[in-house]
């Protein structure tokens, strides 16, 4: 098998409301989509995306740099075209849309080798479970009042939903209490409540207000200061009891390594995007069960469940619904957790006809 063609379609995908958080304003998602096409008819696929289709022509100029390293090659030598494109984009760097370019590239492959064996990704890695804890993350923001946070609650435990995300990083301690008050208070014990402070806050802050927040039994605090700040993180982590999660802003095996050497997470937080595909996020969550850590994958939902499913330390994904879309099928979520799909590859499939109303 060799791949005949390599495509790309540039997609914006609203919203159906603008979001906040404490450092970014959302309206869409533009998404590079990747299609790898075989000389037996199978097509790979995969996406990348940039909030608000922000300089989304230059992750596809990126992308289409390393086509030469996939045409005419057999997409089971997945790991070898990884490490000749990762050798290739050293003068650009290893971090940024490069790797980004290499995750798209990485997972259409590994797409295709389960669409070949005509068996889903998971069980191709060697299959651990075949569901795998969600929480709802495509609600609970920084814009919306109490009494829209009370309401948005309500409906994610309607819809099978027993965890949920909610975000921080008001100017005071007093609102951001106030606001997850208000959330545990309508959503009761039993629902577990996780908290993202989005990199908001300094150290000194992010100490007080944890400390505050203790008396509502989180799941965890996520990214309580820049993602940098290495050693802050860590300080935080030391003077609280609740769990601290992050990871999602730094790039493969090299950044995780380094935020687990820190001691700054209880949970690391990967993505697909900056990881470097599925063939990186797998060394990354056999690197962090070596710090006894575990990992829950940030946003790319769909595509992450592969590695949910395969590898025992990743004890949750995040739900995101922004990309649902482009999908022909669906996520199948039931009492908190997410189906993993027994179809061949990831499992998803693009929408020929989302694609043509959502293209740029």
């Amino acid at each position: 098998m060799k791949i005949t063609r390599f495509g790309t379609t540039l997609v914006n995908v609203p919203l159906e409301t603008p979001i906040a958080t404490a450092i970014h304003q959302i309206e869409s998602t533009g998404c590079v989509l990747l299609e790898l096409e075989t000389d037996q008819g199978l097509v790979g696929e995969s996406y990348v995306q940039t909030l608000n289709a922000v300089r989304l022509g230059a992750l596809r100029e990126m992308l289409c740099g390393f086509a030469h390293q996939v045409k005419g090659r057999d997409p089971h030598m997945v790991a070898q075209i990884w490490q000749d494109i990762w050798n290739e984009m050293n003068p650009i760097g290893h971090k940024g849309f490069s790797i980004a370019a290499l995750t798209a590239i990485d997972t259409a492959c590994w797409d295709l080798v389960g669409k070949a064996a005509g068996l889903p990704l998971y069980k191709v890695f060697g299959a651990c479970r075949e569901k795998v804890k969600t929480y709802a993350s495509g609600g609970l923001w920084m814009s919306q009042s109490i009494d829209g946070l009370v309401e948005e609650a309500a409906a994610f435990i309607d819809a099978g939903f027993l965890a949920m995300k909610l975000r921080l990083g008001k100017t005071t301690i007093a609102e951001d209490i106030e606001r997850v008050r208000a959330v545990r208070d309508a959503i009761g014990p039993d629902i577990e409540l996780l908290a993202d402070a989005n990199q908001s806050l300094t150290v000194k802050h992010a100490i007080r207000l944890g400390r505050e927040l203790e008396q509502f039994d989180l799941l965890w605090f996520e990214e309580p200061v820049v993602y940098h700040n290495l050693a802050g993180c860590a300080e935080v982590r030391a003077a609280l009891a609740t769990p601290i999660a992050a990871g999602e802003t730094e790039y493969t095996r090299y950044g995780m390594r380094d935020i687990l050497e820190a001691g700054a997470v209880d949970v690391l937080m990967p993505d697909l995007q900056r990881i470097g595909g599925l063939s990186e996020m797998r060394r990354v969550a056999a690197l962090a069960s070596a710090y006894e850590i575990p990992i829950s994958t940030h946003l790319f939902t769909e595509h992450s469940l592969s590695i949910a499913g395969a590898e025992a330390n990743c004890i949750s994904v995040e739900h995101m619904p922004w990309n649902a879309p482009l999908f022909n099928e669906a996520m199948d979520i039931s009492d908190g957790m997410i189906i993993i799909p027994d179809r061949p590859g990831t499992g998803f499939s693009f929408d020929r006809k989302a694609i043509k109303r959502f293209s740029v």
